[in-house]
């Protein structure tokens, strides 16, 4: 069977190619793949300027009962329609104002302080599943920032960091009980954490699976990997630190602060309206 010169696995070669792909950050062109290679699997020969709204309908909602999955493979194919109408492979996006899949999110919250007390019990000192949770919690960063992290990184006693995402640079102190875990670590890499063999970083998929499997094993799959960095800024904020002081370890906006600890902040607020409310009756 001959393939068409203007087939979906032609186009997603070209946009491999292309500074759009290129500019992406590596995580996000890791998820990107993921999809892409999703697509090639199932109109790999297909001509993309004979996809239609109703071709682009049907393929997310053969995927309804993985939204999340309907919903990046639509983002994803909205990004891939655009390269092929800037290629001048057709006139328009057929994803362009396709509506994703509702869906009920759930907010993410931090871990409870027993289940991480859980956690730190199960894994002990030593354990890559330790330290990249001794990472996450202590600098309060992105997963795939604290994957990226290298021993050279560390400089009179903090960490010097470049966050991926919004390329904010950061000093942020190594806390007593991260530089424990950090003690025991091997160091046979550039990178802290590593592969099994300690030849590379620890990927963001091996990572993720070993810490499922703890999660699994001390019942608390309603938390996950990202949980942790909510666990940083509420932590800060349990301690008394003002916005401004969260910002300065977390790198993240006044709002993404406030948003990642507005339900603890609702609790410290009622309680001090409660308190204020019973002082006032006495």
């Amino acid at each position: 069977m001959r393939v068409s010169s203007r087939s979906f696995a032609a186009l997603i070669a070209n946009y491999h190619r292309s500074p759009r792909y290129k500019r992406l950050k590596p995580r996000t062109a890791l998820d990107y793949d993921k999809y892409l290679k999703f697509f090639l699997s199932i109109m790999s020969d297909a001509n993309p300027a004979k996809m239609q709204r109703k071709d682009v309908i049907r393929l997310r909602d053969a995927n309804a009962e993985k939204p999340y999955f309907a919903n990046y493979s639509l983002r994803v194919l909205r990004i891939l329609m655009e390269h092929a109408v800037d290629l001048g492979w057709r006139e328009t996006n057929p994803a362009k104002g396709v509506p994703e899949i509702k869906t009920d999110k759930v907010a993410r919250e931090p871990w409870p302080r027993e289940l991480l007390d859980v956690y730190r019990a199960t894994c002990p000192i030593g354990s890559r599943e330790r330290l990249v949770m001794e990472l996450c919690v202590g600098t309060g960063q992105r997963i795939g920032d604290v994957l990226e992290m290298r021993w050279s990184d560390i400089q009179d006693g903090a960490f010097v960091i470049k966050q991926n995402k919004t390329a904010k640079e950061l000093w942020v102190p190594i806390l007593p009980e991260l530089q424990v875990a950090l003690d025991a670590a091997s160091r046979h890499s550039v990178f802290i954490l590593t592969n099994e063999r300690g030849t590379n970083r620890w990927s963001y998929r091996g990572a993720s699976q070993a810490v499922r499997n703890v999660r699994e094993a001390i019942k608390a799959l309603d938390y996950d990997i990202h949980s942790w960095r909510y666990n940083a800024a509420c932590e800060l904020l349990e301690a008394g630190c003002n916005d401004d002081l969260i910002a300065a370890v977390t790198g993240q906006s006044p709002a993404m602060v406030q948003h990642y600890t507005k339900k603890l902040r609702q609790r410290i607020r009622a309680v001090q309206a409660q308190q204020m409310r019973s002082e006032q009756r006495s």
